[in-house]
């Protein structure tokens, strides 16, 4: 009884205890949600869900309308962009007409890109018929054509000599040698493919025609040098900080060198951003169109006026193990005959012309190719397609800032490379002159040094180029210079022998030459331009057999060709310089010498050298007393500059005294 009524009572206060927590819970419901100016605590989780629905109705509608978003927002800036640039241009065109050049190109080339993928098969399809006619006709119309074109250099050549002079029928002399020479060569003349020969050097020649004879394009190479070489003094900023406001007078180790670092980080934004694949494609298409050559060995050309020899494979890497013998030889050539874009800026830095230099890197792209053709012809089948051979590797970097940090840390290894190779070689250049003065004092000639081999051992080189005889052997030592220890020291060389001729001092000092003419200048800097050295050689073989190590063996057979063929390369690029350059024509001959020969000044100046080598060279001699001096110049004028430079192509005694 007891026990029962126990139980009653503790239900009852069970029940009560209920009771009082709903109305608890109740009235805490009907309380303000703010109390104290603070959200109270249980509308917190409603709060969070409300803000995550909304989250999600807004990521709903980005994901469904990304495309029309992305476009807008394009549009937008596409907008403002326009018209910054049509502002630019109506306050001052001429100021803003670079501005516009590349907008209309940017343009051009993305409407280009679009137009191409969507109705490339309908323009296929519309050429068919024009394409079949040639196929049908092509057995005599290439016969028709090529004639032409043959007929069209020599009437070219013809009327530019009587121009000009004999120095750049010399130098297409030196081409056909050139050509000649690597047919002799050839690992298979019998199949040899004259189409990549052939265009190669046609289209260096149209390249090197637009750029050094008509006014717009050497106007703009030109002023393209002079952006460089302005955009390459930013360096300084970086340099003055670090080494102190005197760090010019340590101006190759802390000016130069830290040029490359500059650069490398400004090439990796660019290919971060993917503008450096994108030219490299449009520039490889179109030497895959005209040359033939295969997509392969197109990439990496193209690659090539950017960065350096080993960069450029890793364009291509995994197609490396796959690629003909005759692929990966003209891939080592394309790398040995051109120069990285990185320290195109250090010979900018030495006062050699931005505008050859940069000429000289985009003409001995299509060289390359053919002499690498020449000398390597194809005989297997090429197993890369086009398709393949455009898709190149993105950059690893997840920003922009940390794509210029990997750049400036990667040409770490190129400065440090620079730098020992300088020591190292400069150097062993003076103990290797050292040892051949004490060689050569034996035999009552101690001026024997390793520069007087190299000017007799490539002096017929650099005339076949076209060089005149007197500055034939300065031109040789520096081709040697660059053979044996790099084109660092021929280009650091040839910027002291600019820097006499730009002082207009005497060109002779007790017998001896002290600088060379503006167009052996310029054969030089076209000859120079290249990574063809015995150095480089060593650096292609482990770098390339560290990418595609199952080539190995291939690797090694053929680097000792491809560096042969790519010093060739630069030879040929040379010999085209010397066609259609000419020695700026900034002086009054007449006045010139006339007034050299006729009071006491000094007969050895630059302009008077040159004056007079222009003489000579247009100077017709057919005997004694039968000489027609160039250029509406008198006899007298003819003599003294003979007596003055005394040339081994013309007899002075031949000249008669003017009455």
């Amino acid at each position: 009884m007891r026990f029962q009524l126990c139980t009653r009572k503790k239900l009852k206060v069970t029940t009560t205890l209920d009771l009082l927590a709903l109305n608890l819970t109740r009235v805490t419901k009907m309380m303000p949600t703010q109390t104290g100016g603070e959200l109270h605590r249980s509308n917190l989780p409603s709060l969070t869900s409300y803000l995550e629905r909304k989250y999600g109705t807004v990521q709903d509608f980005y994901q469904k309308h990304k495309t029309t978003l992305r476009y807008i927002l394009w549009g937008i800036l596409l907008a403002v962009y326009l018209a910054m640039v049509i502002a630019a241009c109506a306050l001052n065109f001429h100021r803003a007409l670079p501005l516009f050049m590349i907008t209309v190109a940017t343009i051009f080339f993305v409407v280009w890109d679009h137009f191409m993928a969507k109705y490339e098969h309908r323009i296929k399809e519309l050429l068919s018929p024009g394409r079949r006619f040639l196929d049908r006709h092509w057995s005599w119309l290439k016969w028709v054509i090529w004639s032409s074109l043959i007929l069209g250099v020599v009437f070219w050549l013809i009327f530019d000599t009587a121009k000009l002079g004999q120095q750049q029928l010399v130098s297409f002399g030196g081409l056909i040698v050139y050509v000649i020479l690597l047919f002799l060569f050839s690992k298979h003349p019998t199949k040899v493919r004259w189409r990549p020969v052939f265009w190669g050097i046609g289209l260096q020649f149209l390249l090197g025609l637009l750029i050094l004879r008509t006014g717009p394009g050497l106007m703009a190479f030109q002023w393209l040098g002079n952006q460089v070489e302005n955009f390459l003094e930013h360096t300084d900023a970086g340099a003055s900080f670090l080494f102190g406001e005197n760090y010019k007078d340590h101006f190759l180790a802390f000016k130069v060198l830290p040029m490359v670092v500059f650069f490398g980080a400004v090439m990796s934004m660019l290919y971060y951003l993917r503008l450096m694949q994108w030219i490299i494609r449009k520039i490889g298409w179109l030497m895959l169109v005209t040359m033939g050559s295969s997509p392969i060995e197109s990439v990496v050309a193209a690659g090539n006026i950017f960065v350096g020899l080993t960069e450029s494979a890793l364009l291509v890497r995994p197609y490396l193990p796959h690629v003909t013998k005759s692929e990966l030889h003209a891939i080592m050539t394309a790398g040995f005959s051109t120069m990285a874009g990185s320290v195109l800026g250090i010979y900018i830095s030495f006062g050699i012309s931005p505008a050859h230099l940069l000429t000289a890197s985009v003409m001995s792209a299509p060289a390359s190719l053919a002499v690498a053709k020449l000398l390597r012809p194809e005989t297997e089948t090429p197993k890369i397609t086009l398709k393949n051979a455009m898709k190149m590797g993105m950059s690893d970097s997840r920003n922009l800032l940390e794509a210029a940090s990997h750049g400036a840390s990667s040409s770490i290894s190129v400065v440090a490379h620079i730098a020992v190779n300088l020591i190292a070689f400069l150097a062993l250049l003076s103990f290797v002159n050292a040892a051949l003065s004490w060689f050569g004092n034996m035999f009552d000639y101690p001026q024997l040094s390793f520069e007087i081999i190299c000017s007799y051992i490539f002096m017929p080189f650099s005339l076949m180029m076209g060089v005149n005889w007197q500055d034939s052997f300065m031109v040789a030592k520096l081709i040697g210079y660059k053979t044996f220890f790099g084109e660092f020291v021929a280009y650091e060389y040839l910027s002291k022998l600019v820097d006499l001729r730009k002082g207009s001092g005497p060109k002779f000092v007790d017998g001896v030459q002290q600088y060379m003419s503006i167009h052996s200048e310029t054969i030089a800097t076209y000859a120079l331009c290249g990574f063809s050295n015995i150095c480089s050689l060593g650096m292609v073989v482990g770098a390339f057999t560290s990418i595609a190590p199952t080539r190995k063996r291939d690797i090694a057979s053929e680097a000792g060709r491809a560096l042969i063929a790519g010093t060739i390369a630069c030879f040929i690029t040379a010999c085209i310089a010397g066609i259609l350059s000419s020695t700026p024509v900034d002086i009054n001959c007449h006045h010139t010498l006339e007034n050299a020969f006729a009071s006491s000044l000094s007969q050895n100046t630059t302009d008077v050298v040159s004056c007079c080598q222009s003489l000579l060279s247009s100077t017709v001699a057919k005997g004694p007393g039968e000489v027609i001096p160039g250029g509406n110049h008198s006899l007298y004028f003819l003599k003294n500059c003979c007596e003055l430079l005394k040339p081994s192509t013309l007899n002075c005694t031949w000249i008669p005294d003017q009455l």
